[in-house]
């Protein structure tokens, strides 16, 4: 049985990285095995051991067992921009064998595998893959992030209703607040609430974009158990 969830988001930008990390972090305080990966990541940096995504790396040193990057990151694409553009300006066909051969090594190496989607639900890779294509081959229930900013009750809605179309369950969602200006987010969490067939596991205050450190409480132990009970 695989053991994770597939973190996916309402949009780019809206904290996936961060509920990611947390949600590792949460499994490794309670002594649990665990992995994070980011499949396809955009933007990385050239170094001397080839493209490096940040995310990637963040999720890697988050995890307490240990993996080769290339497992945690099996396609590192150098462009800023949509994967399938910045796959095609490398001469990359991002396929799902990689992908889950990486996954398959992590899950030997660990109990739990986090596993962190690019952009948001339906983000295309090239050809006719998507994103959606990578997490159903997953099969690991999905985790929403909404950005909470003007515009997420409906990018949430949308993502949550094509999370079902999948054939994918959804664990719940997280409410992470990107726009510190926001206005009338508690009615806007609110309205989620009553609209999501999940349930709103946390919800994150702001962090600045930089910020030395994350001075969230991160998952709480009441959603943790919640989570491991039902993925068991």
């Amino acid at each position: 049985m695989n053991r994770g969830w597939f973190i996916t988001g309402t949009d780019t930008g809206v904290g996936k990285t961060r509920v990611a990390r947390l949600l590792i972090e949460a499994l490794v305080r309670n002594g649990h095995p665990v992995a994070g990966m980011k499949p396809v990541a955009s933007g990385c940096r050239v170094t001397e051991s080839g493209g490096r995504s940040d995310d990637a790396l963040e999720l890697l040193l988050a995890g307490n067992v240990p993996v080769d990057y290339a497992d945690v990151n099996p396609y590192a694409l150098l462009s800023p921009c949509a994967p399938h553009l910045a796959a095609r300006e490398m001469g990359v066909e991002i396929r799902l064998e990689p992908i889950l051969q990486g996954l398959g090594r992590l899950q030997r190496k660990s109990s739990w595998v986090v596993v962190e989607g690019v952009g948001g639900w339906q983000v295309p890779l090239g050809g006719n893959l998507t994103m959606v294509d990578v997490a159903r081959s997953m099969q690991l229930p999905v985790i929403l992030v909404v950005g909470l900013r003007l515009g997420c009750i409906n990018h949430a809605l949308l993502t949550a209703e094509a999370v079902g179309r999948a054939g994918l369950e959804l664990a719940g969602w997280v409410a992470n607040a990107i726009d510190p200006a926001m206005a009338h987010a508690d009615e806007n969490v609110s309205a989620l609430e009553e609209r999501i067939p999940a349930p709103l596991l946390e919800r994150f205050p702001f962090c600045p974009p930089g910020a030395e450190a994350d001075r969230s409480p991160g998952f709480s132990q009441q959603t943790l158990v919640r989570l491991t009970r039902k993925a068991d």
